[in-house]
């Protein structure tokens, strides 16, 4: 049937073993450096993105409170612009009532002026009139 032939079989064995170690050394040990470094590299990788991860939240709260204060800011700004357009527009109404005021007095004072003057005028004119009147009232 089958012989086995012993020394067959043992260089079968001893091209095994030899064929195992070169293939240890050329392919199974740079592959698994490979591997190792590839890993390495990722936990590498991971453990810089979680630190930028967590600096980017940082930056995220210090860029929050940089617009929490600036829309503060803005807050006291435009509270002290409206403010002072008040006062601006006080002093401005006021001016004008002031200026409103002065031409009023000096219209009632010409008025006085003019009804005395009319009143004058009238009181030199009555004797005319009386005449006018008598010599109406005497053609009635």
């Amino acid at each position: 049937m089958l012989d086995i032939d012993l020394s067959l079989m043992l260089f079968v064995l001893a091209l095994f073993l030899i064929l195992l170690a070169i293939l240890n050394q050329m392919l199974y040990k740079p592959l698994l450096k490979f591997m190792d470094d590839r890993d390495s590299s990722i936990a590498k990788d991971l453990e810089y993105a979680k630190s930028l991860s967590g600096n980017s939240q940082q930056l995220h709260n210090e860029a929050d409170g940089i617009l929490d204060n600036a829309k503060a800011e803005a807050g006291v700004i435009r509270k002290n612009a409206i403010d002072e357009a008040k006062v601006l527009a006080e002093s401005r109404a006021e001016t004008k009532q002031n200026e409103l005021n002065k031409e009023y007095s000096s219209f009632i004072d010409k008025l006085q002026e003019d009804k005395k003057k009319l009143k004058v005028s009238l009181l030199s004119q009555m004797p005319l009139f009386k005449e006018s009147l008598k010599a109406k009232f005497s053609k009635l």
